[in-house]
Formats: structure tokens, C-alpha cells, sequence
């Protein structure tokens, strides 16, 4: 019994942690145990586990009076992630300009080159999976699957903010033009100036997610 219930409180962990990650669980919003449970026709004790769990990961918070809900990071906290974000990508990139294999970099040529037809679509959403796709080629490039399981990790958490800049004003022609830098870097093989390129990238991401922000923008933007 004990076990099955084990296994359920991780199952109900993992969903709300795909939900928070995929931004279908804003930041602040409640989580309700019974709501929970109801919904996912079980008794209120693997839902208080799932979450008691997912506030161990940083992803909910427990409210006195108010229950659990979903973290919301402090700028502080957000600016930190997305400096390790930088340093891991731009390790990812480094690496990927020396390791990469000749199929893997043509991979990720033609993969750049389709992504130019969202931007002149204005493909918001198109455009956000095949940016994941594309730096998720360059960790694989790395060859390193101890530093490929470290940015994945990072970049889970800050998946809904990466996510957001994509609604700024011109920020999809801004981000494919980053792009062009870092993989003809990539593609010549030449390792500082990817991870350059790369760390650049990053914070520019950084800066255009804290002015949404600081506008008030960020649930629109999902």
C-alpha cells in the first residue's frame, strides 16, 4: 500500500512539475489539495506528498493561511539561474565547436536555416520549439553527459522564462541573428567565440524576460 502510494505521489509530482515548467501553473497560483485530488481521483495524502516533494525542488511554497502554490523566484533568484544558465550554455558551446560531429553540425545548420522562416512568420510558438531543439543539439554536441545533464537541468527551471521573451517586440529576428553567431562558431570550430557568443545569447534572454517583468507582462507572454 505504502508503495503504491509512493508511486503515485511521484506521478502527481511529475505532472504538476510538467505543468509549472510548461507554464500552464503560473507563478502564485494556488494548489489546492483537495481540488488536487479530486482531479486526480486519489485521497489527499500522495497530493500532499507530490507536494511536499516539489517544495524540497523549489517549484511550490507553502503559505501560512493560504496553502501550497506555485514559487514565484525573486528577480534576485532569476538573475542567479540565468548566470549559471550562461556558464553551462556557454560551456555546452565551447565544447560543441571542437566535439560536434560533421552530422550533428549539419543537423544544426539546417535547423538554423528552417528557423528563418518562423522569424519572417512571426512564429512565436514555432519558433520557441525549434529553439529548443536547437540548443538541446548543441548540449548533446558537447559529448559531455555529465555537463549535458547539469544545463538540462537548469534549463528546465527556467524553461517558462526563456519561454516569455519570445513576445517582446523583435525579439525573434534578435534571437535567430544570436544564433547565426554562435553556430557559424560552431560550424568553423572555433571554441571562444561560441562560448562568447553563447553567454552573450543568454543574457540578452535574461534581460528581455526582466523587462517583461518589470512591465508586468509575463503571463500574457506564455
Amino acid at each position: 500500500m505504502g508503495a503504491e502510494r509512493l508511486t503515485r505521489s511521484e506521478q502527481i509530482r511529475q505532472d504538476l512539475t510538467n505543468q509549472i515548467l510548461g507554464g500552464l501553473r503560473q507563478p502564485g497560483s494556488a494548489l489546492d489539495e483537495q481540488e488536487l485530488a479530486a482531479s486526480y481521483g486519489v485521497s489527499r495524502t500522495p497530493v500532499r506528498e507530490a507536494l511536499r516533494l516539489l517544495a524540497a525542488s523549489g517549484l511550490v511554497v507553502h503559505r501560512p493561511n493560504h496553502g501550497a502554490e506555485v514559487a514565484a523566484p525573486s528577480e534576485s533568484a532569476i538573475r542567479d539561474m540565468f548566470q549559471v544558465m550562461a556558464d553551462l550554455e556557454s560551456l555546452c558551446a565551447g565544447y560543441a565547436a571542437r566535439a560536434m560531429s560533421p552530422d550533428m553540425r549539419r543537423q544544426l545548420a539546417d535547423l538554423h536555416e528552417s528557423m528563418a522562416s518562423l522569424v519572417r512568420a512571426g512564429d512565436s510558438t514555432g519558433y520557441s520549439a525549434a529553439n529548443e531543439a536547437m540548443h538541446g543539439l548543441i548540449y548533446a554536441g558537447a559529448q559531455n553527459s555529465y555537463l549535458l545533464e547539469l544545463t538540462m537541468q537548469t534549463r528546465q527551471r527556467l524553461r517558462p522564462y526563456r519561454r516569455a521573451q519570445f513576445s517582446t517586440l523583435g525579439r525573434l529576428a534578435a534571437s535567430h541573428a544570436e544564433h547565426e553567431a554562435i553556430v557559424q562558431a560552431i560550424l568553423r570550430g572555433d571554441r571562444v567565440a561560441a562560448q562568447k557568443h553563447m553567454a552573450e545569447h543568454i543574457l540578452v534572454v535574461r534581460d528581455a524576460f526582466l523587462r517583461l517583468s518589470e512591465n508586468g507582462e509575463t503571463e500574457a507572454a506564455e
